[in-house]
């Protein structure tokens, strides 16, 4: 196992935007909510609404007091690489947990966490970065990604790196934090078997139009995690046919769960990152202690 520091040489710029009226958002976007029923009412609310908010404007970068690390793990049942590349903001004092950015299929998404967008989410929540790269192991059917069964070693391999990159980092507190994980294609796949394996780390995932999926009906544990799933309206069939089902039955089940279609987008991420940041707040707004405010220094006798 190979730990390594990276120290940033360029600083970023965020302009925030603001949320705009539900008139607004019907109006600007063309995002469409698929009626699956949403079991917790202020996420089916906010679902319809958040599209609202404007495309942040950033340099992606580093910002010149913000660290990162990276850790590269050895080969592993299912996959061949496992590398990761921790971010956090250096002027967070304890970090409430731990946001998981996982690519496309093979694809190396370390670099994700380098970028303004997911590091402003960051600072305004208190969590860490983590940008994944898995590679899948040679098998019979490569088009399958193996590494997306969690349970069979990679999902291992990513608490075994944040539990590493954490401590680190010298903060402990994140070593076994609650993950927000956020996925695309093979990503979102991986994303959905890690909540079906370990439902108890999760506090919130997206599964971001995918295809290949292994678990039908998840665990009880895993349908009571807040989920959503993206469809492209103009994706490939078989993959949007694939989410529909697995969505359904979970649903049936009582799944904590929403289905979302994005109208004219194919198989690309489209604009998804701006709801699933919205989601995840609301998740942690509701389901994640406040962070107690720093004690002031003592006074002298």
């Amino acid at each position: 196992m190979k730990l390594r520091s990276r120290l940033p040489s360029r600083e970023s710029e965020v302009r925030r935007a603001s949320l705009g009226s539900r008139a607004e958002a019907d109006a600007n976007h063309d995002h469409r909510d698929a009626e699956c029923g949403f079991h917790f009412p202020v996420f089916a609310l906010r679902i319809c609404v958040v599209f609202a908010i404007a495309t942040q404007t950033c340099r992606p970068g580093l910002a010149a007091t913000d660290t990162a690390r990276e850790v590269d793990l050895p080969a592993g049942p299912n996959f061949s690489v496992a590398a990761f590349r921790w971010w956090h903001p250096a002027e967070t004092r304890l970090l409430r947990g731990v946001v998981v950015l996982v690519p496309g299929s093979n694809a190396d998404g370390r670099e994700q966490v380098d970028d303004a967008f997911w590091q402003e989410f960051a600072r305004r929540n208190d969590l860490a970065l983590v940008g994944c790269w898995f590679k899948d192991h040679p098998h019979e059917n490569m088009n399958i990604e193996d590494y997306a069964r969690a349970g069979d070693g990679s999902g291992q391999a990513l608490l075994d790196a944040v539990d590493r990159l954490a401590k680190a980092a010298a903060h402990p507190e994140a070593a076994a934090a609650s993950l927000l994980l956020w996925g695309h294609s093979a990503g979102g796949e991986f994303n959905y078997e890690f909540v079906c394996w370990k439902p108890a780390r999760v506090l919130a995932f997206v599964v971001n139009k995918g295809g290949y999926y292994f678990t039908h009906l998840a665990p009880a544990a895993a349908r009571a995690v807040p989920g959503i799933f993206f469809i492209g309206g103009k994706d490939e069939a078989f993959r949007i046919q694939s989410i529909q089902g697995i969505v359904a039955v979970n649903l049936q089940a009582g799944a904590a769960w929403k289905l979302v279609v994005e109208p004219d987008a194919g198989h690309e991420p489209g604009r998804t990152r701006e709801l699933a940041v919205a989601f995840f707040a609301e998740v942690i707004a509701r389901r994640l202690p406040a962070m107690p405010p720093a004690q002031p220094a003592s006074a002298p006798v």
